[in-house]
C-alpha cells in the first residue's frame, strides 16, 4: 500500500482499534479537540459541517488531547458524555492521545509530516488544529486551531466535486 493515512490504526474512544482504511474514498476532517479549552466551542462547528456533508462521503474524526494546557483531562468516557451531552457530537471521537513529542499518535506525527504548520514547523501548537484529507487518503491542508470548522466547508465541499 502506497504510503497515505490507510496505513494507521487508532483506537475509538470506546476502545476499539480501528484501520483508517474504514474510511477510504471519503474526505476527512481530522482534528486534534479538548473539553476545556478557549477552542472547545468549535465542536458544534464541527458537528455542523459533519451533518452537512456525511451524506456525501465525509467524516469529522476528533482527538481528544491533554498536552495544551491540560485541557483535556478526563477519561475517554467522561470526553464522549461531555461531547454528547453538550455538543450532541455524532461524529467519531478516538481514545485520548498525545500529538506532539516523542510519544506523539504515529497517525499525527503523519499528519505533521504533510502537512507542516507555519515556516514548516512539524509541531502542533494548541487544540482543534486540524487537518484536510481527500478521498485517496493525501494530507492536503492544515488549519489552525483559530480556523472555525465552518470556514473550511469550501474546501470541503471542493474535494466532494472532484
Amino acid at each position: 500500500m502506497k504510503d497515505c493515512i490507510y496505513q494507521f490504526s487508532v483506537k475509538t474512544i470506546t476502545g476499539e482499534q480501528i484501520n483508517l482504511q474504514q474510511y477510504q474514498q471519503q474526505v476527512m476532517l481530522i482534528v486534534n479537540t479538548a473539553s476545556d479549552c478557549g477552542f472547545t466551542e468549535q465542536y458544534k462547528g464541527l458537528e455542523s459541517v459533519y451533518q452537512k456533508f456525511k451524506g456525501e462521503q465525509m467524516v469529522v474524526l476528533g482527538f481528544p488531547c491533554n498536552q495544551f494546557g491540560a485541557q483535556e483531562k478526563g477519561s475517554d468516557l467522561e470526553i464522549s458524555q461531555f461531547c454528547t451531552k453538550n455538543y450532541a457530537v455524532s461524529f467519531p471521537l478516538f481514545s485520548k492521545i498525545e500529538v506532539n513529542g516523542e510519544n506523539a499518535e504515529p497517525l499525527f506525527k503523519y499528519l505533521k509530516q504533510q502537512a507542516p504548520g507555519l515556516l514548516g514547523s512539524q509541531k502542533i501548537k494548541w487544540n482543534f488544529t486540524k487537518f484536510l484529507v481527500d478521498r485517496e487518503g493525501n494530507v492536503l491542508k492544515r488549519y489552525a486551531s483559530v480556523t472555525k470548522p465552518e470556514a473550511i466547508a469550501n474546501d470541503i465541499e471542493q474535494l466532494l466535486s472532484q
